[in-house]
């Protein structure tokens, strides 16, 4: 991460201050651009390694930055608009880009974004990724993946995964659950539990009816299985 390039684009000042503050509270060296046509020349002087590209500029649009730019080159572009139409995205993907966020966007989640991109792009796997099945979960980075496709989790549905993930097998009451995710446990309110399982399954598992990784144990709570098949 220390020394890797950010080029943030877009024509909201506000916008390019905040994404700019996160990332270079992350370590990253962050240029800024306001316009289209600003982009190509900064990208020859800059060299990013990343670039998080707004699609209505004035001057020169994203798309036809994003063409130019895959012309002769292949540094990673992520779209960020205001525009979230399917058409958008799939012709934003199209031409090469390697994300795309809608706005309003979190900063934090924009920031996981990048690195995920970053260490595909860059070849990068750290250590400490957890691999469960088809599950892949970055404890720093704050992501989930399955088969490579982003998984979009709450921060209680996320840390509720982790623990989970970090004592496989193991079997937590929800009262343990509450008290690893919230650091406090209140009897009465451990049902909320269910509901952040509930959820939780809906956007992991293949089949939610039939989950094959967060499972229930009548009478005690829940435990993340690994799957029979699962390397």
């Amino acid at each position: 991460m220390k020394g890797q390039r950010i080029l943030v684009v877009d024509d909201h000042p506000e916008i390019v201050d905040l994404v700019k503050t996160y990332l270079e509270r992350e370590g990253y060296e962050v240029a800024t651009a306001y316009t289209g046509t600003e982009v190509l020349p900064l990208v020859e002087s800059f060299q990013p390694d990343l670039i998080v590209l707004d699609l209505m500029l004035p001057g020169m649009d994203g798309f036809t930055i994003t063409r130019k730019l895959r012309a002769d080159a292949d540094v990673p572009i992520i779209m960020l608009t205001a525009r979230d139409g399917d058409q958008d995205k799939i012709a934003g993907l199209e031409l090469g880009a390697d994300d795309y966020v809608t706005k309003p966007f979190s900063p934090r989640e924009l920031v996981a974004r990048i690195k995920v991109v970053l260490r595909r792009t860059k070849g990068q796997t750290p250590d400490n990724l957890i691999r469960i099945g088809e599950l892949v979960i970055d404890p720093e980075g704050y992501t989930v993946t399955r088969n490579g496709e982003p998984i979009h989790l709450t921060a209680t549905e996320f840390k509720l995964l982790l623990v989970m993930a970090q004592n496989p097998r193991r079997v937590f009451t929800r009262m343990q659950l509450m008290d690893r995710v919230h650091g406090y446990a209140f009897e009465g309110y451990e049902r909320t539990i269910d509901a952040h399982i509930k959820n939780l399954r809906q956007k992991i598992e293949p089949n939610p009816r039939q989950p094959q990784y967060i499972v229930t144990v009548f009478g005690v709570g829940y435990k993340l299985e690994v799957p029979t098949d699962a390397p």
